[in-house]
């Protein structure tokens, strides 16, 4: 069967990148549509004859372990809630775009309804297991300046709260001798985050052994010598498998993630007292609301909290 093509598809995309979207938020919309549009080919649907009933069945398909994923290939797992939603605004967008270009759309946007997301109580790992997490590139890694390189990921990544995505693309020239970094986040945000004393230390070991490199990115693939490193950099996989491997070998119950890591950097900072402003800003959020997802305390915190001040405590 002919594979479906959405109509100005390409348009779409075109004006995402005008708009100054990032690559990968792009990427990311076009991924989506192409799950979106397997559903029509396995579904025989034309796109100019989609209704409520076509949204609906997508939904239920989404939710399908039979779905396939952008590549053609069979899902592994259930989709979470929060990444059906992010299908259905891709679709959303879409048919957003061709009604604004006065193209036809089949059904408004409006049609396309989300899901409802569940509630996930905060899980946020103790200190002490951050600490043996961004330590233990030291102890587990045999290569020295594997070792290094991950340990000062991992330590600049908790010194400041980056995304995944930020952190690997960051560029020594980003960093002042304060330790003051500057960060083009998400949508072409600039902001600053900061790196500690320690953080600063760890990049500097790192870089002693990393020597010079064509490559104008900090942390840098290790691929032995005599090989030409421009412009490459450590991919999202092979970091978060790392940090996966990390929590394996320490024993960790709680799965902490690359993301947990900028998680646990926001929590602990509200603990400490900072304010959920300063940690947006830090955090590089448009809204405070998406802030406060990342700052609700943990339960240790909470149990201090009403031993505190709870009234009739004695």
């Amino acid at each position: 069967m002919k594979k479906i093509q959405l109509p100005y598809l390409d348009d779409f995309l075109l004006d995402l990148q005008v708009n100054n979207l990032s690559p990968e938020t792009v990427y990311n919309y076009e991924r989506d549509l192409e799950v979106f549009q397997n559903f029509l080919k396995e579904a025989n649907i034309k796109f100019d004859n989609i209704d409520k009933k076509t949204i609906l069945n997508y939904k239920a398909y989404l939710v399908s372990r039979d779905r396939k994923t952008a590549k053609s290939q069979k899902g592994k797992k259930r989709l979470s809630s929060y990444s059906i939603n992010r299908m259905l605004s891709a679709l959303r967008s879409y048919l957003k775009f061709l009604i604004d270009m006065d193209y036809e759309s089949p059904i408004s946007p409006s049609e396309i309804k989300l899901v409802k997301t569940e509630k996930k109580h905060p899980r946020v790992s103790e200190l002490e297991e951050i600490i043996k997490l961004i330590q233990s590139p030291t102890q587990f890694e045999k290569n020295k300046i594997v070792a290094l390189r991950n340990r000062a990921i991992l330590e600049t990544l908790f010194s400041t709260g980056m995304r995944i995505s930020e952190v690997i693309n960051l560029k020594k020239e980003q960093i002042d001798k304060t330790g003051r970094v500057f960060i083009m986040g998400k949508g072409k945000k600039e902001r600053f985050v900061y790196l500690t004393p320690r953080a600063q230390k760890h990049i500097k070991k790192y870089l002693e052994v990393r020597g010079t490199t064509s490559s104008s990115y900090l942390f840098i693939p290790y691929r032995g010598k005599n090989v030409n490193l421009k412009d490459k950099k450590i991919s999202p996989n092979y970091l978060e498998e790392k940090v996966k491997r990390y929590r394996e070998l320490l024993g960790l119950n709680i799965p902490i993630s690359v993301h947990g890591i900028r998680h646990a950097f926001a929590t602990y900072l509200a603990e400490s007292g900072a304010s959920p402003a300063a940690i947006q800003i830090l955090l590089g959020h448009e809204s405070l609301d998406t802030t406060t997802k990342y700052v609700h305390a943990s339960d240790r915190y909470a149990q201090k909290i009403h031993q505190k001040f709870h009234p009739l405590k004695e």
